[in-house]
């Protein structure tokens, strides 16, 4: 049995930096997965959403990448061609300006290598460039492998939780079967004891004395325990706890048929209710519809 619930967290090292990825679940009622990657990841989100369908069948799944890219300063150079255009550029507009009359500052050396094109990457780092791409798919090729070993820890952390709560979920059947059998057993008490209740109230409205028909008293007692019987209800609980119980051994997913199966525990509890007329039944099977609920909301998060 697993759980819908975890969290798995896993974080790595490659030429181009660090990573990250985390990875949460919380309950749903199929399999959703949502990513968020940086920028020139978005084309792997496919293959990795296969993994995750894989191996999970339901859950929303929140997989989240970061990244800590390693990022040095490129060389410098100086462009002579674009400084020498730059040089005589600033001679021919010093000259113009002192023909007109005008006073101009010289130009610094600040701002002639600020000028547009005179510094400019070393041209050798065009090349290092090229295998900027193979580059960043090692890192894909990395990072997906971090994915899978993230998704590992993840089924194992559902896995872990799928555990507790399968002690709680047959602790829950355990209390239902223990009222299925109690409920038998006032069915039958009570069943023993109509024949005299039915005999004290028809006395109590004829009258202390009043003689009772002991054939009407049959045939009403008849009526009477067909509109009582709660053995088919009784019946059906005790197939629905065995069938619980072997969902609660089966290979996941089992949530869907769990949430179904508590819904049809439900009905024959409310059956029962309506039909106990005993107060000792009636409070058996309210205990019973709250064991039923619990064992709803656990089940609300299995897988």
């Amino acid at each position: 049995m697993r759980s819908m619930t975890g969290f798995a967290a896993v974080d790595g090292e490659a030429a181009e930096g660090g990573w990250r990825w985390e990875l949460r679940s919380v309950n749903g009622r199929g399999l959703e997965v949502r990513f968020r990657t940086p920028s020139g990841f978005d084309h792997a989100e496919a293959g990795l959403r296969a993994q995750v369908g894989a191996i999970f069948a339901r859950g929303t799944l929140t997989a989240a990448l970061s990244l800590n890219e390693k990022r040095g300063t490129p060389p410098l150079q100086i462009n002579h061609e674009a400084l020498e255009t730059v040089i005589a550029a600033a001679k021919l507009a010093g000259a113009r300006a002192e023909a007109a009359g005008l006073n101009v500052t010289p130009m610094s050396i600040a701002a002639l290598i600020g000028a547009r094109g005179v510094l400019e990457a070393d041209a050798g780092e065009s090349d290092a460039a090229s295998g900027d791409d193979a580059a960043r798919a090692a890192l894909l090729q990395t990072v997906a492998a971090g994915f899978a070993e993230a998704l590992s820890a993840l089924a194992q952390v559902r896995e872990q939780e799928g555990a507790r709560l399968s002690v709680i979920l047959n602790a829950r059947l355990d209390e239902i079967g223990d009222l299925i059998a109690r409920a038998r057993a006032a069915a039958a008490d009570r069943a023993a004891k109509a024949p005299q209740l039915l005999a004290e109230r028809v006395r109590s409205v004829l009258g202390a004395g009043a003689e009772v028909d002991p054939g009407r008293l049959a045939q009403e007692l008849a009526l009477l325990a067909v509109k009582a019987d709660v053995t088919e209800e009784l019946d059906r609980l005790e197939a629905h706890l065995a069938a619980g119980r072997d969902l609660l051994a089966a290979p996941p997913p089992v949530g869907r048929k769990l949430d179904f199966l508590t819904q049809e525990f439900n009905r024959e509890a409310n059956t029962l209710c309506a039909k106990s007329q005993d107060q000792s039944l009636t409070e058996i099977g309210l205990a019973l519809k709250v064991a039923i609920d619990q064992l709803r909301e656990q089940s609300a998060n299995v897988e």
